[in-house]
C-alpha cells in the first residue's frame, strides 16, 4: 500500500477564494508568510521521515530560489503549480504554455533538475492542456479530483475511469489522480485541503483506510497557509469563501501530525510508472 503526500506552494493572497477582495497588483505589498509555514511543514515531515511533492508557484519560486533550493536538498520532489495561480481553462492554449513552460524552466534552473510533474491551480485541467504539457517535458499531471464538491475543479473526458489512482493518459504521460469515497456512486472528496480541515481526524483517518483498502494508493494534499491560523483575515469575501478558507486553521498542525504518525508518505515521483 503507498500512501503520497503532496503540498501545493502558494501564499495566502495568492487562494482563489479570496481574490474578489485581492487584487494581483496588491500582491507584491502583502506580507508573505510561506517561509514560515514551508519551515514547519518541512520539520515534521523531517521528524515522522516522510517525503512529499511539492507543487510551487512560479511566483513564489521566483522570490525565494532558496526555499525551493531547501526544499529539494532536504529530498523532496519539486513540480510545478503554474505561475500565477490561474485557472487553466481561463487561459488560451498559448498563455498555458507560456505559464507551465515559463514555471518549469525557473525550477530547473534553480535545482538543476528536471521537473516532471505538474498540478493545476484548483485542479483545473482540460482535455487540451495535456498534450501542452507532453510538449513541454512533463511527465505526468496530479490535476483530476473526481467529486462532487466543488465546481472549480477542471474535468479530462478522454479517458475510461480507471481503478487505480495512477494511470497512463497517453503514450509515457500519466495521470495521478486525487483519492475520493465512492458512496453509492457519489465520489466524496478525501484528499485533504479544506476536507482534512472539515472532517474529525478519526473519520479521516477511516476514511483513508477503506481507500488503501480498494484501491491500495492514498493521495494527500496540503497547503502552506493552511497551517497558518496568524495569516491577516480578509474582509469583503463572501461567507463561504471564508467558510472553506479559515475553517480550523489552528488544528491543522496537530491533525498533520497525526497523519504523519498513522502513515509513511512518499513523492509522487517515487512510485512513478518507468520513472
Amino acid at each position: 500500500m503507498k500512501t503520497l503526500l503532496s503540498v501545493d506552494v502558494e501564499d495566502w493572497f495568492h487562494v482563489d477564494n479570496l481574490k474578489q477582495a485581492i487584487s494581483r497588483d496588491s500582491w507584491e505589498t502583502r506580507t508573505s508568510r510561506v517561509e514560515r509555514n514551508i519551515n514547519l511543514i518541512l520539520e515534521k515531515l523531517d521528524k515522522y521521515n516522510s517525503s512529499a511533492t511539492f507543487f510551487i508557484l512560479g511566483w513564489i519560486a521566483e522570490r525565494f530560489p532558496k526555499l525551493v533550493k531547501k526544499i529539494h536538498s532536504q529530498g523532496h520532489e519539486i513540480a510545478c503549480h503554474g505561475y500565477n495561480h490561474d485557472l487553466v481553462y481561463s487561459l488560451s492554449p498559448e498563455k498555458f504554455r507560456e505559464d507551465a513552460g515559463k514555471t518549469k524552466q525557473l525550477l530547473e534552473d534553480i535545482i538543476g533538475e528536471r521537473i516532471i510533474g505538474y498540478r493545476a491551480p484548483n485542479f483545473s485541467i482540460t482535455d487540451w492542456s495535456v498534450d501542452i504539457l507532453i510538449s513541454l517535458g512533463f511527465k505526468y499531471d496530479s490535476s483530476l479530483f473526481l467529486t462532487v464538491a466543488q465546481g472549480r475543479y477542471g474535468k479530462l473526458r478522454d479517458y475510461q475511469v480507471p481503478s487505480t489512482n495512477i494511470f497512463k493518459l497517453k503514450d509515457n504521460f500519466y495521470q495521478v489522480m486525487l483519492s475520493n469515497i465512492d458512496v453509492n456512486g457519489i465520489k466524496l472528496p478525501w484528499a485533504g485541503g479544506f476536507y482534512f480541515r472539515f472532517i474529525p481526524y478519526a473519520i479521516f483517518r477511516k476514511g483513508i483506510n477503506n481507500i488503501l483498502r480498494n484501491k491500495g494508493m492514498y493521495i494527500f494534499y496540503i497547503h502552506p497557509w493552511e497551517f497558518d491560523p496568524e495569516q491577516p483575515r480578509v474582509k469583503n469575501v463572501n461567507f463561504q469563501y471564508k467558510f472553506r478558507h479559515y475553517l480550523n486553521l489552528n488544528k491543522t498542525e496537530s491533525k498533520f501530525v497525526k497523519l504523519l504518525n498513522d502513515y509513511n508518505f512518499s513523492s509522487i515521483r517515487s512510485v512513478l510508472p518507468d520513472n
